[in-house]
């Protein structure tokens, strides 16, 4: 059974309907962060979103990838996002995949300056930052197969509805 945060909002299946869709498979390596940010930055443009709804989803990415590349022991990186919109909502739900060993603990993980590696000086504040600037954030893994972590943000008015 999957290890799920308690702390976190849960992804809720609802009845958005699917606008766009993106895969990006990336190398887990640090020079990929900032293209992975930009891919998805860009990917989201088509929604209209404001600079700092864009700033925010770009820093959450940020985070995310960064997380996958100094925690996870797996070369790549999978990025899925989907375009949505709902009743008079739009926004883009994102998941970050890393194929690693997962996490122990979630709800210790979820916890602001906490971290698994001070020797490297990290803040420990990734999730904390991912919480911070995107809507909605869920974190799981399970035994030997990587950590997802799943985050949404709602960029406001569907202007088709």
């Amino acid at each position: 059974m999957p290890n799920q945060s308690k702390g976190a909002k849960t992804m809720k299946e609802t009845k958005r309907e699917i606008m766009n869709s993106m895969r990006l498979e990336l190398d887990a390596v640090s020079s990929n962060e900032s293209f992975a940010r930009t891919a998805v930055a860009a990917f989201a443009g088509q929604l209209d979103p404001t600079v700092d709804q864009i700033n925010d989803l770009k820093t959450a990415i940020s985070e995310a990838v960064t997380n996958c590349v100094v925690h996870s022991s797996t070369k790549s990186v999978l990025i899925e996002a989907k375009l949505w919109r709902e009743s008079k909502k739009q926004g883009i739900s994102v998941t970050v995949t890393d194929f690693g060993i997962g996490i122990a603990n979630i709800d210790k993980a979820l916890e602001p300056f906490y971290t698994t590696k001070p020797d490297q000086e990290r803040s420990g504040m990734g999730f904390t930052v991912m919480q911070s600037f995107m809507d909605s954030l869920a974190v799981c893994n399970g035994v030997d197969c990587g950590t997802v972590v799943e985050m949404t943000k709602v960029f406001g008015t569907n202007r088709g509805a």
